[in-house]
């Protein structure tokens, strides 16, 4: 295989902010401003077993040539853009790992990058909206493939659907960018890599089902605290077991919507419509699946979650929708009301699909990979799973499935003319 060295490029692109309130702590009001980078494969070199090409990180603007007198940059009519609703992602092994296998890569991080409190589905698809465009007006790309990672697959498969047949005039709260007015340009193909199948879906199958109390969280059932040592449920559960949680699970998911509704209700009586309500919600990883390997079968570490220890991460400060606000949770988070969701999206995709899942991942498991892979309303698609991949590619012993993962991307982009460096 050739490798590549590449330039990493940071840009920003910046466009109007026509929301009527401030997204996000610092910055111009006046603007949206998404920081950027374009991976740019340049000089080859010969793949005799040497260490990866270094990269070249100067902060210049796109060129064509690089000014340190190193050969001409690759061209490409193809870019694979990646975005994720909070962003974060511009330094992952796949990232870099595609770059160096000769194809042009964006990374934009949304205008949410690092905090989700305060977020709405939509103005994520707005911001990819304008990376799109930005990448095909000012770039000169000629053709785009959504990378979906993942969280950033539902984000990808909401912005397909709405860019081929806008319907989403506003986001659940009533509040966000009307999408069928952004002349959003659809992608040419859609990747789907270790993606979950949305946010609202997945943190609901995270939830901690045993919190009957939203403003006292030790307040609990104790025959669904999957963490109580005296719980007479234990691994490996019982299908009766997971049935009772996972309807618990549902439950309270649609006890906060109730109370986030009547909230919204409330202001808006009083007179006060445009003023939010910021709120916690506790006990977000609390998924039978980190405790039991025989859910959801993979070769996941049991006992163990993305994030470190599930029963520690479940009611720290870094859980999924920690902290919230009442719209945000609307968009985002809401299990009936939330828009982005790569299951209800698929049947409208109409672009190759590619849907790749990793068989040691302990975010992203394999019902996941293969309800979005079954939810594309087309044949063009194909499915591709690795033996011993977790969910970032990290770690020494992940070398070769990274090189796997990275194959199956090449030969599926050069098979539907998704041109490479050249």
């Amino acid at each position: 295989m050739t490798k590549y060295e590449y330039d990493r490029i940071p840009y920003l692109v910046a466009y109007q902010n026509n929301s009527g309130v401030r997204d996000v702590y610092g910055g111009v009001a006046e603007l949206v401003v998404l920081e950027s980078y374009l991976l740019k494969p340049k000089t080859v070199e010969s793949d005799t077993g040497a260490a990866p090409a270094a990269t070249s990180d100067t902060g210049a603007a796109p060129a064509a040539t690089s000014d340190t007198g190193a050969a001409p940059a690759a061209t490409s009519d193809t870019v694979l853009v990646f975005m994720h609703p909070i962003g974060g992602g511009a330094y992952l092994p796949m990232i870099n790992a595609l770059a160096r296998a000769g194809h042009h890569v964006i990374y934009c991080n949304s205008r949410f990058r690092g905090t989700d409190s305060a977020l709405l589905m939509e103005k994520v698809v707005e911001d990819l909206g304008e990376c799109i465009k930005d990448a095909k007006n000012r770039l000169g790309y000629s053709k785009v493939v959504l990378a979906g990672w993942s969280g950033g697959g539902s984000l990808s498969a909401y912005y397909q659907q709405q860019a081929q047949n806008p319907t989403v005039t506003a986001s659940p709260s009533g509040d966000g960018p009307d999408l069928t007015k952004l002349d959003l340009i659809p992608a040419d193909g859609i990747m789907l890599l270790a993606a979950h199948i949305s946010r609202h879906g997945t943190m609901t199958e995270w939830l901690d089902a045993s919190i009957l109390d939203e403003s006292d969280p030790t307040k609990r059932d104790p025959e669904l605290d999957l963490y109580n040592p005296d719980n007479p449920n234990q691994p490996p559960y019982s299908q009766e077991f997971l049935e009772r949680y996972r309807e618990a699970q549902i439950a309270r998911n649609r006890r906060i919507t109730k109370w986030v509704k009547e909230k919204l209700s409330e202001l808006r009586a009083n007179g006060r419509p445009d003023d939010e309500f910021a709120f916690v919600v506790h006990g977000t990883m609390a998924d039978p699946r980190w405790l039991d390997p025989t859910v959801d079968p993979n070769e996941r570490t049991p006992g163990t979650c993305y994030l470190g220890d599930p029963q520690v991460v479940n009611m720290s400060p870094v859980g999924l929708a920690r902290f919230c606000t009442l719209r945000s949770w609307l968009s985002q988070w809401s299990f009936d009301d939330a828009h982005g969701d790569a299951v209800k999206c698929g049947p409208d995709i109409a672009v190759p699909a590619l849907v790749i899942g990793n068989l040691a991942d302990d975010a992203c498991t394999p019902s996941h990979t293969r309800r979005i892979f079954e939810a594309i309303g087309h044949q063009d698609k194909e499915m591709h799973e690795i033996s011993g991949a977790n969910h970032y590619y990290a770690g020494p012993d992940q070398r070769d499935k990274l090189r796997e993962a990275v194959g199956i991307v090449t030969d599926w982009l050069k098979r539907h003319d998704f041109a490479g460096t050249r």
